[in-house]
């Protein structure tokens, strides 16, 4: 897919931002961070590579959580409302945008259901998604 450009921001609407890349994957994650994050079932994440983040509004009031002994789980949100938002991620020289932060349709359509094997016994199972007990190889 080429490169495109997104908008998003928080639920208040103070934290506004806008990355520009190229979609790469599309996960539903069920990890327990995740579910925690979020406050529901699994997190739905964009991944956009070799992107440019930028904060059109409101960057002073972005806060970030990082769990101290992950080796990838962190969240960027508005310290307002609480809601997450974009974040780049140098690991993959991208960015993870939580889905539902969109302002725009998402480019793609989710591709998998990733850490299917940590999921809430109530969870949602309703697609024909591929499952991973971690991440795709």
């Amino acid at each position: 897919m080429s490169e495109v450009t997104l908008n998003g921001g928080c639920l208040c609407g103070a934290v506004q931002f806008q990355v520009r890349g190229e979609p790469q994957r599309f996960y539903h994650c069920h990890c327990r961070r995740c579910r925690k994050a979020s406050g529901t079932g699994h997190a739905s994440n964009l991944i956009i590579g070799d992107a440019a983040l930028s904060f059109t509004q409101g960057e002073s009031l972005l806060k970030r959580f990082k769990v101290p002994d992950a080796q990838r789980f962190a969240r960027q949100f508005c310290s307002e409302c609480g809601a997450a938002v974009a974040r780049f991620v140098p690991e993959l020289n991208g960015v993870v945008i939580p889905a539902g932060a969109l302002d725009d349709a998402a480019p793609i359509q989710p591709q998998a259901r990733i850490f299917w094997d940590s999921r809430a016994d109530w969870s949602c199972d309703g697609d024909d998604l591929p499952r991973y007990a971690e991440y795709p190889v």
